[in-house]
């Protein structure tokens, strides 16, 4: 973890760490909450992704890889979640024909390969890069804009 109150520092030694730590970030979420997974192919995005969902619908569902159709909606209930993979995004405004300007208004929303968001990328987010580090993982979380205050001591 870090000195700063907006950031934080998480080994994640294995697979099982991750599910863990991608269920307590999805317990602190709520409506029109932004994650944006960065990291290299490999690093642990889609992994993150997918326990977080399945923590938020409370359900062991597939939750397949939204590669080729950049978005997959889920329902937990009384919130919508959007899990994005913008890996093979030709150009940011198809992002809005497809309806991210209404998910990040109300759903919780997934976003892989977030440097392709441009200047769509929302002011209020929290970023997690995901790093190999030996046998495991590293996890650097940064909280921007706006308020995250449970978040950030549900993370402490």
């Amino acid at each position: 973890m870090s000195d700063d109150p907006h950031s934080f520092r998480f080994h994640l030694p294995d697979p099982a760490a991750t599910d863990m730590f991608a269920r307590r970030v999805a317990t602190l979420l709520g409506p029109a909450d932004c994650i944006l997974l960065a990291g290299p192919i490999g690093a642990g995005k889609t992994h993150f992704a997918r326990a977080a969902i399945r923590a938020l619908t409370h359900d062991a569902q597939e939750v397949p890889s939204p590669t080729y159709t950049l978005m997959q909606g889920y329902d937990a209930g009384d919130r919508t979640i959007w899990h994005m993979d913008l890996y093979r995004l030709g150009e940011p405004e198809e992002l809005m024909e497809l309806g991210l300007d209404t998910a990040l208004e109300d759903a919780i929303t997934l976003i892989e390969w977030p440097e392709r968001l441009g200047s769509l990328t929302p002011a209020r987010h929290m970023a997690i890069t995901l790093a190999q580090s030996g046998e495991g993982r590293e996890a650097v979380v940064q909280l921007v804009g706006g308020d995250w205050k449970r978040m950030s001591e549900g993370l402490s």
